[in-house]
């Protein structure tokens, strides 16, 4: 059990990770929360196929292959940022169980998992990663509360008035699991209401990346438990964000600039 609370909100809540025990095994409040988000995200998927005639059968099939996927690039991701640890605990680096995902490794299996099946079945690349978009934020809204409830992906002490007071460690601070699920969600009703009105296939998706770089490059400053790249104190995430949001916006304005121009 965890004690934590928002002293400036008035709120307080007694956290336990372990949602019930079964054969003998606890399962985690973290693995069902990211459950949930995943489904939540499929079932959005499908609305949206429908709406650009893209049929249910492919997105399952891409859900079927990109979420194992998915969830071994995340593990990679971590291992390899923190190979120093497991180069010499080898034994762990399957142990999922045990904690230990990025979810950028997750974003970047489902992409390539997704290209791959799209580029194969000749489905529209564009459409299927803008309706992947809209997943990924409604999934990363939603799986941030697993970092809550197992008391993790918390910042900096701070005296702000939403601070979060975490008994364990007798310190009040950032809770930027909730930053970055509120960004997400923000960023969810913006693209929502954006995507009727996209100027090619794919810039939705191009738009969730920048979106995404710019709160995860910020929020990522905040936070204690960044990975870093080897001995040079750069967080792994945040350079990755500030790459991925350039490029972005550079594939983004020149797309519309060969719009613009093709329409002259």
């Amino acid at each position: 059990m965890n004690n934590i609370s928002f002293p400036g909100l008035g709120l307080e809540f007694v956290v336990n990770p372990n949602a019930f025990t079964i054969f003998g095994r606890d399962i985690k409040w973290y693995a069902i929360i990211i459950l949930t988000g995943i489904i939540l995200a499929v079932l959005f998927g499908l609305q949206e196929s429908r709406r650009v005639g893209i049929s249910d059968d492919t997105v399952m099939d891409i859900a079927i292959i990109g979420i194992p996927v998915s969830i071994i690039c995340a593990r990679a991701y971590y291992v390899i940022c923190e190979w120093s640890y497991y180069s010499r605990h080898k034994d762990e680096i399957i142990q999922i169980w045990n904690g230990g995902i990025a979810i950028y490794g997750a974003i970047i299996g489902a992409c390539l998992s997704a290209y791959i099946y799209c580029r194969i079945k000749k489905v529209n690349v564009g459409e299927m990663f803008d309706i992947g978009a809209m997943g990924f934020l409604i999934g990363q809204a939603i799986g941030r509360w697993g970092n809550f409830m197992n008391v993790e992906a918390y910042g900096y002490e701070t005296n702000l008035p939403w601070r979060m007071y975490i008994e364990e460690i007798n310190m009040a601070v950032h809770p930027t699991f909730l930053y970055e699920s509120l960004w997400n969600v923000f960023g969810f009703v913006i693209l929502l209401f954006y995507r009727k009105h996209k100027k090619f296939s794919g810039e939705v998706f191009l738009l969730y990346t920048i979106w995404y770089g710019i709160g995860r490059a910020f929020i990522e400053g905040l936070r204690t438990d960044s990975l870093y790249i080897a001995n040079t104190g750069i967080r792994t995430s945040q350079l990755l964000a500030i790459l991925i949001v350039v490029t972005s916006v550079i594939t983004i304005s020149l797309k519309r600039y060969k719009l613009h121009k093709y329409k002259k």
